[in-house]
């Protein structure tokens, strides 16, 4: 009975202190807040998220694409975290956290049953819980698909290991199951069923004489694999830095550096940035040949010693393969790597260097003291960096600023430290940034797009129009920036110029509300006859008022007007009525008035004119 309750209380202490140490060290995101990388999107901007839970919400998560991605069951924790703290960025940490917990423990338990070796299995616990890699995964609130199919990944190979203990069709479809939803959190774990197969080596020990089998066996893993790898190159084709805009050579040297660098950052773990900018053609022949005769070298040694050492074979290529989808090979984005990729893979190399330098110190002298003292610092040291590391996310312009400190011609640093000091109406800084971000990478469109905000919040027309315009040959079917151009040159008394990117608009999607609302207000009140057509301002008006599900009481003063210019004005006055009331009941009492003053002109028989119009300064309107 002792000899029973003493491993299991063991076991219950180091899950104990496993959590307690995974808190010490992420417990402060608690009091960070959201960050302007990719969080709007994922959370604060995207209204289907921050509805929170619902029935017709968790159908969209699975018939839709979430950012660039399809990962439903990471959609719907994002919508449950809405739904449960609303927009609380410290409870939306607090699921990250508790998630990422979770995935330690379960890790633990996974390893000391398939290998049996308590103290190993911990120490690799431990260092996946705290090493400062593992930051950005935690601390990110967007990367919830990380710590959220983590969870799955480590439930799957519990689920695998009670599988191989006693095989059976309801532990089989347990398995399959759980990659199921694993793949649902986040595509990556696309190479969960070769990792399986490495297990059945070591230390599971299935392989002997029947590999065609373990084969066999994993075909329907494959098969899900399979299938969410294609849902995922769909839901990217369209992602900026896609893979054809990067030669393959250049995608391949960048590939075999990063899977050294990435061991180069377990062991030293400093100057570690939320984005590192892909070499692309800037990578020394040097370095990729190191880099090369490196992997082959570790990979020769593990085959070489597979008998002798079997969980060389298991550790490094669960490494390898684990890395494949976002080693840069099929390229989605403009990182050249990112700490976030290694947040499952590592765990190959924890185990390879751990069981690694148990078999070497077996026959030390006072192995125990000087093997848990090493560990001890090593697990302090890391959690002191993975510390302070995290701290550096508490917000945006803390993150950004610490990856400038650190990293070189990194455009997308410079761009979202731009953003922060724009929405703080620093302008001079805001736009020294974003300019230094456009010119190194001159299709960086965020860029582009908020130097020429930043801009036109200086008053600088001429140079926010040049980038606006650099945007349009960037994205040519991107609405908001025709809506927005269309505005800007309107009220700077270039009326036709904006009118023609208003038709863009209509061109691309013919119910845009704003561009239908704008043009009616300029063929209805244009004081310039050549541009006036009643007849179209009343059709684009009363588009407009459909969209809008006649809620919009400005919209209302565009279509009297537009009746008015036709000789309606009966109409006309019918029309500005229900805007006045509809402004009232809304408590815009300023329209309200304004619009009386139109229907005493209607009632002389006299159509509106706006004088702006002609030199600018427009009152032109949005949904």
């Amino acid at each position: 009975m002792n000899g029973t309750l003493k491993p299991r209380w063991q076991a219950v202490s180091v899950c104990i202190c496993l959590a307690v140490l995974t808190w010490i060290v992420f417990g402060q995101t608690l009091w960070h807040d959201f960050i302007n990388y990719d969080d709007p999107r994922y959370v604060y901007e995207n209204t289907k998220i921050t509805s929170g839970l619902s029935v017709s919400g968790i159908a969209w998560a699975f018939t839709h694409i979430h950012s660039m991605n399809w990962h439903p069951l990471t959609t719907i924790s994002h919508m449950l975290d809405c739904q449960l703290y609303a927009l609380r960025p410290g409870w939306h940490h607090f699921t990250n956290v508790l998630l990422h917990t979770i995935a330690v423990l379960l890790l633990f338990l996974a390893l000391q049953q398939m290998t049996g070796a308590f103290w190993q299995s911990a120490f690799v616990a431990a260092v996946f819980a705290i090493h400062p890699l593992r930051v950005e995964s935690v601390a990110w609130i967007a990367e919830r698909k990380d710590v959220l199919s983590g969870v799955f990944f480590m439930l799957m190979l519990l689920a695998y290991v009670h599988y191989v203990r006693s095989p059976s069709v309801r532990r089989y479809l347990v398995v399959v199951f759980v990659l199921a939803c694993g793949l649902m959190s986040k595509p990556m774990l696309v190479t969960l069923p070769f990792v399986l197969l490495l297990l059945d080596y070591w230390p599971l020990d299935r392989i002997r004489g029947q590999l065609r089998r373990r084969m066999l066996e994993k075909i329907p893993l494959i098969a899900l694999s399979a299938i969410s790898s294609v849902a995922t190159f769909v839901a990217q084709k369209g992602a900026v830095g896609w893979t054809e805009q990067l030669p393959i050579l250049e995608r391949i040297d960048n590939a075999v550096v990063s899977y050294v660098l990435y061991i180069w950052q377990m062991l030293w773990p400093l100057r570690l940035a939320v984005f590192y900018p892909h070499p692309e053609n800037r990578l020394p022949l040097w370095e990729i040949i190191c880099s090369l005769l490196f992997l082959i070298s570790i990979s020769v040694v593990a085959i070489a010693l597979r008998k002798q050492r079997p969980y060389l074979i298991t550790g490094w290529f669960w490494y390898l393969g684990m890395l494949v989808p976002v080693i840069g090979l099929v390229q989605v984005g403009w990182q050249g790597r990112a700490d976030r990729y290694t947040y499952l893979p590592q765990i190959g190399l924890y185990i390879a260097v751990t069981w690694a330098a148990a078999d070497l110190t077996a026959l030390w002298r006072h192995r125990r003291a000087i093997v848990s003292t090493a560990a001890t610092l090593a697990v302090g040291l890391l959690s002191l960096r993975a510390w302070a590391q995290t701290s550096y996310w508490r917000d945006s312009e803390t993150l950004f600023k610490h990856a400038l400190a650190v990293t070189t011609n990194n455009d997308v640093a410079e761009n979202n430290l731009g953003i922060v000091y724009l929405q703080q109406a620093k302008l001079d800084k805001a736009i020294s940034l974003l300019q230094a971000a456009v010119n190194l990478r001159p299709d960086n469109t965020p860029a582009h797009e908020n130097l020429a905000k930043a801009l036109l919040q200086k008053g600088e027309v001429a140079d926010a129009l040049i980038h606006y315009q650099k945007l349009l040959e960037l994205q040519p079917n991107n609405i908001e920036v025709h809506n927005i151009v269309g505005t800007v040159l309107i009220q700077h008394g270039r009326i036709r110029e904006g009118v023609e990117e208003w038709q863009n608009v209509l061109a691309i999607q013919p119910d845009n509300g704003n561009a239908l609302s704008n043009l009616a207000w300029i063929f209805a009140t244009s004081p310039d006859d050549s541009l006036r057509d009643g007849a179209k301002a009343v059709q684009l008006a009363e588009d407009a008022l459909r969209i809008s599900g006649r809620r919009i009481p400005i919209i209302f003063r565009t279509l009297a007007a537009a009746y008015a210019e036709t000789g309606e004005f009966s109409q006309a006055i019918q029309t500005a009525q229900q805007g006045i009331e509809l402004a009232n009941s809304q408590g815009n009492f300023s329209l309200a008035t304004e619009l009386q003053g139109n229907i005493t002109l209607y009632q002389e028989h006299q159509p509106l004119r706006d004088p702006s119009l002609t030199h600018g300064d427009s009152e032109l309107h949005s949904q």
